[in-house]
């Protein structure tokens, strides 16, 4: 039986948005279970500080994004909405002021993990709705037990969206299901959700945190960097044509076999054995 992995903490600055390493695997947890973990201030420095570390940290490998409690993310934080809405006339930030502040945060969020060179997958314990499923779409995996609920609900609330759900969901299902999932903001199981093609896998409520960190771990133990030149390749793959991304998926073939990893991976099949990666 393997032993367990070293449990070690990751600062994030802020207790909204907790962080832990668990053996190669990075684990970011909301933390706002009394609120269904709505996204805060804190959330947003918690990952501007945290994924910078975490993309340079050869020790990570896989990075898990969950929630604590009964939610993954329930988005923005709709009773402080309401406060701001009924806030003094003046005392709220301009337009202008609120686009720079969200485009930034974006950035620092969606735009940050789906670039990170590395395998994020966000585990869903419950509900994932408006920016929180955005947030969960933007990384490279998503596994939902099966009482998780996905739902855009932007439009509930008179809202278009933010954090890049409507690219995210027409990459994935395309332009005529995104709107309808926008406009009719349907409450979709998990079940229903992996039929569309936004989970990847459906586990058990019961022991759902552990098995989703067993898959993140799995997804560790590969080559590191193949598993970084392989979600380059992928994420070019849509924007660029056939022969951009041909050029562009030579180099990182010629780079990846010229690693230790490699050398590792062909001996290990002679040998009929398991191989062990280094990240070298």
């Amino acid at each position: 039986m393997d032993a367990p992995a070293e449990r070690q903490p990751l600062d994030t600055g802020t207790d909204d948005l907790l962080g832990e390493r668990v053996g190669n695997v990075a684990v970011l947890t909301f933390n706002r279970p009394e609120r269904r973990n709505a996204l805060s201030g804190g959330v947003y420095t918690g990952f501007g500080n945290a994924l910078p570390r975490i993309a340079t940290d050869p020790d990570i490998r896989v990075v898990m994004l969950t929630g604590a409690g009964s939610a993954f993310c329930a988005g923005g934080d709709v009773k402080g909405m309401n406060q701001r809405n009924n806030a003094e006339p003046g005392s709220a930030p301009s337009v202008e002021e609120r686009v720079a502040d969200l485009r930034r945060r974006q950035r620092e969020v969606s735009l940050a993990l789906r670039q990170l060179p590395k395998p994020v997958v966000a585990a869903l314990p419950g509900a994932a709705a408006g920016a929180g499923l955005s947030i969960a779409l933007a990384a490279d995996l998503r596994i939902a037990a099966e009482r998780a609920i996905l739902v855009t609900a932007f439009s509930s609330i008179g809202a278009s969206g933010d954090f890049g759900g409507s690219w995210f969901l027409t990459q994935l299902v395309g332009s005529a299901k995104a709107k309808e999932l926008y406009w009719m903001s349907p409450r979709l199981s998990a079940a229903e959700a992996a039929d569309l093609g936004l989970v990847n896998r459906v586990l058990p409520d019961e022991g759902f945190a552990e098995a989703a960190l067993d898959f993140c771990h799995e997804l560790a133990a590969r080559p590191p960097i193949a598993l970084r030149y392989i979600k380059e390749n992928i994420e070019r793959a849509q924007t660029v044509d056939l022969a951009t991304a041909l050029d562009a998926e030579a180099p990182a073939m010629a780079r990846s076999m010229s690693t230790e990893d490699h050398r590792e991976a062909a001996a290990a099949f002679v040998e009929k054995r398991d191989p062990v990666f280094r990240g070298t």
